[in-house]
């Protein structure tokens, strides 16, 4: 990994890929054609893309029961436990309707209210990911959202990997449909014959997955479009060189664009982390992956004390901080911008990413300066409610005429003028 000194500025933040103009044109004409003839399209492309030729779209409780016979137990049972962990911190997230008043009648409120329907993308192809479904399910169910559909790209004989069938079981998702890439985005948010459209769409996938969400947003809600995953771990001389470098590649591997850095005050521990990544990577199965990472996008910054090394962190804003420092509670005041931040040797990414019960759905490039973790609230939506008695307009009635005729809208201060009238 490149060693370098702090710069006056640092920053992991990226363009986010808007694809080729083809990819682009691809994604607009699948959804087009999505948008005309429905389940027709939906087939034809999963044909063509995912090679499965599928009668039947959505998945079948006798599948679902199936899958459990793949799976062993131990597996369902840490499954288990990782659901209740991520619903338990999840239900702590939970806001409620609020109304106050006032002596002269008035009254202020806001009601919330869940999202009628969601659909939740789970990526297939070359692995499964249950990590996933359990993530974007659960604070869906906790808000209380009626209907979640699940969509994800069968294999070529037409099944769903047994882990995702059995996560999506264990959660209650009984409406499961065997489409991906950009015709189940289309799906989901303008309907066919056999999936009826939803509000909202979360969930990560490749790059024509994320040009579908970008082009049906406004026609429906979104979650966000992701960029590379990304690491920083804040160091200093007393951190153990063979964790950091394990947890640097335990995000390098996801993606040769990942980004997997290091900020400490110790020339000495840059050095030793250096080559423990260059040791750990020999023997990763994910190694070509790994290695064009950390060529590309890995480097590790030595700062001159641990001000300057927050003050890096801070300006990256990164999607995982890990705080691997002597006293690393007291850092975690001064951290202003991070989706997640883990604390203390034994708190490795991979413990969030599976089973803590924190959501790993975090903003990336840049964007925890303004964004947060999926939560309970991207559930939900939230209205305000205005009661006002006639007492308190008589009493402020002429305030807002004013307000209103200072802006040049007459109707509006008449609508409240008329009112006074019969006073």
């Amino acid at each position: 990994m490149k060693i370098v000194p702090v710069t006056a500025n640092v920053s992991l933040t990226r363009d986010l890929d808007t694809g080729t103009e083809a990819q682009r044109a691809a994604v607009e004409a699948i959804i087009q054609q999505v948008k005309e003839t429905g389940d027709e399209a939906v087939r034809a492309y999963t044909k063509q893309f995912d090679g499965a030729d599928l009668l039947n779209l959505r998945v079948t409780n006798q599948e679902l029961e199936g899958a459990y016979a793949e799976i062993n137990d131990d597996l369902i049972q840490a499954l288990r436990e990782a659901i209740t962990n991520i619903r338990d911190f999840h239900e702590r997230q939970k806001r409620q309707s609020w109304m106050t008043t006032k002596e002269d009648g008035t009254i202020l409120g806001q009601k919330i209210t869940a999202l009628d329907s969601v659909g939740v993308y789970v990526p297939g192809g070359k692995a499964a990911y249950p990590s996933s479904i359990m993530m974007n399910v659960i604070p869906a169910q906790v808000a209380g959202v009626n209907r979640i559909v699940m969509v994800s790209p069968a294999g070529a004989d037409g099944k769903l990997p047994a882990s995702v069938l059995v996560t999506a079981s264990e959660l209650g998702v009984k409406e499961i449909y065997k489409v991906g890439g950009a015709q189940a985005i289309a799906a989901l948010a303008y309907g066919t014959d056999s999936i009826k459209p939803v509000d909202k769409i979360t969930g990560p996938g490749n790059i024509y997955v994320a040009l579908a969400k970008r082009a049906v947003f406004g026609k429906v809600d979104i979650d966000m479009i992701a960029g590379p995953s990304e690491i920083v771990v804040l160091a200093d001389e007393k951190a153990d060189p063979r964790f950091i470098a394990a947890d640097l590649l335990s995000q390098a591997e996801h993606d040769e664009q990942a980004s997997a850095v290091l900020v400490t005050t110790s020339k000495q521990l840059a050095e030793q982390v250096a080559t423990e990544v260059e040791r750990q990577l020999a023997t990763l199965p994910k190694k070509a992956i790994a290695e064009a990472s950390i060529r590309d996008y890995g480097v590790i910054y030595v700062a001159h004390d641990l001000v300057e090394a927050i003050d890096v962190v801070n300006q990256l804003a990164p999607e995982h901080l890990e705080i691997l420092t002597e006293e690393p509670m007291n850092v975690i005041g001064k951290i202003r911008h991070a989706g997640a931040i883990f604390v203390g040797p034994y708190s490795s990414e991979p413990v969030g990413d599976y089973f803590a019960g924190p959501n790993h759905v975090l903003p990336t490039n840049g964007t925890a300066r303004f964004s947060s973790p999926l939560n309970v609230d991207d559930f939900t939506k939230k209205s305000s409610i205005i009661s006002y008695s006639k007492q308190a307009l008589e009493e402020n009635g002429h305030k807002i005429s004013a307000l209103a005729r200072l802006e040049g809208l007459e109707a509006h201060a008449r609508a409240i003028d008329i009112r006074l009238e019969d006073k």
